[in-house]
């Protein structure tokens, strides 16, 4: 039974993969029928690379990727086999957040204080106009 699988290659530390088609009970490294394609997850960014014409043409034949291998072609067949993962913020900067939080919270609750006083004063500083009004015709028609 054919294989699709992950042939190491590569220094020590520095792991390479040629995606080969060999048989199920053959060593990892050993000969191979055909290579299809190259991963190497150490490099920046990381590469995979898989001869889409082959995979099917090996498929068709009988070839079955073992697990890694599918989860690679899944990954690839995705479009966007290695999406950069979002760093997660640390302990001082979730703390330096939660501050500037805080701030802006304290800063609108003074803005909303602010906006309430004119708005109760300002019926107030009409009633004194009103008082002067009535005064006014008080004293003309004296």
């Amino acid at each position: 039974m054919l294989k699709i699988k992950l042939a190491r290659f590569g220094k020590k530390k520095q792991p390479h993969y040629r995606i080969v088609i060999n048989e199920a009970r053959d060593k990892r490294d050993g000969a191979y029928v055909d290579s299809i394609g190259h991963y190497a997850p150490t490099m920046t960014p990381k590469v995979l690379e898989i001869d889409m014409i082959k995979l099917a043409d090996w498929k068709r034949k009988g070839a079955q990727p073992t697990e890694t291998v599918a989860a690679l072609i899944a990954r690839l067949e995705s479009g966007n086999p290695f999406p950069e993962k979002k760093a997660k913020p640390s302990k001082k900067a979730k703390a330096k957040a939660a501050a500037e939080a805080e701030a802006k919270a304290q800063e609108a609750e003074a803005a909303k204080a602010a906006a309430e006083k004119p708005a109760e004063e300002a019926p107030v500083a009409e009633a004194p106009a009103a008082d002067a009004a009535a005064e006014t015709e008080t004293t003309q028609t004296a």
